[in-house]
């Protein structure tokens, strides 16, 4: 495969050559068999750096790579059975012109597509295809807060943990300095084996992951205090939240086929019409 793909490399270089291959200004810097390699060529290489002595290493550098390069085209040429060049032929020609073609579309693309996603737009495509949002793994929304084991003021941080209330919020935040690690953002999913790697200890007691429930547990590490809001368990639908940017990178590739449709057609329509594109009648 390697072959293979080295072959390839020396054949475009060889096809793309001579496809551009143009009337040079001044002296060669150097010459392999009937290919030359002028001065223009090597412009963009005194960009890289100021220092002359780079320059010249630089320029040294490239000349021979360019040289090897050459050579190995022109063995390429001569060793190559006729069916290999033009099987490698052909595949150069092919990836140019998808090499082309895809640049073309992408420009195209950056410039005429819409990437603004309504949300009526999202709910509708959420309820029609939520057959195919099922979940492979639990979620959970829980806010929880993991103290030291010798820490004195557990059932006052309980009672704030359940109520969460703005007071409570605003003062759980003000003494976090004080927790081991903490979670009071109970708007947003986490999954069940993330949670688990974070507080090892529910791993030990999964059963107590349940909607509405609030859990205490404690170890050698601590005191762990979780108040469970929501719970879905695997292959139950994913909550729109947790699937709304997998929507929304679907509809925008949606978007994109059926941009590049558009464009295919109406270039190939415009194309007849202009008499640019036609097809023979075949004898």
């Amino acid at each position: 495969m390697k072959y293979v793909a080295g072959l390839l490399i020396l054949v475009f270089l060889a096809t793309s050559c001579s496809y551009f291959k143009h009337e040079e200004a001044g002296n060669p810097v150097a010459r392999v068999n009937q290919t030359y390699l002028y001065k223009n060529d090597l412009q963009t290489l005194f960009a890289e750096t100021s220092q002359m002595e780079d320059s010249a290493q630089l320029v040294n550098n490239y000349i021979n790579r360019w040289a090897t390069q050459q050579l190995l085209i022109d063995r390429a040429n001569v060793n190559l059975t006729k069916k290999q060049l033009d099987e490698f032929n052909h595949l150069v020609n092919q990836y140019k012109i998808d090499l082309y073609t895809q640049a073309y579309k992408n420009n195209i693309i950056a410039l005429e597509l819409d990437s603004l996603i309504s949300t009526p737009e999202l709910l509708t495509y959420y309820e029609i295809n939520k057959e195919n949002f099922k979940l492979n793994d639990p979620l959970l929304k829980l806010r929880y807060i993991h103290v030291a084991a010798n820490f004195s003021k557990v059932a006052a941080l309980t009672e704030k943990l359940k109520r969460f209330n703005d007071e409570d919020k605003k003062a759980l935040m003000d003494m976090n300095i004080q927790f081991k690690s903490y979670n009071l953002n109970d708007s947003t999913w986490v999954k069940r084996d993330k949670l688990m790697e974070s507080l090892p200890i529910l791993a030990l007691k999964p059963e107590v992951l349940k909607k509405s429930n609030f859990v205490q547990l404690q170890d050698s590490l601590g005191v762990y205090l979780l108040q469970i809001e929501d719970f879905l368990d695997r292959n139950d639908t994913a909550p729109l939240p947790y699937v709304e940017g997998t929507i929304k990178q679907i509809i925008i590739n949606q978007r994109k086929q059926e941009l590049i449709k558009k464009l295919e057609t109406d270039i190939t329509r415009d194309a007849i019409k202009n008499k640019t594109f036609e097809i023979y009648p075949q004898q």
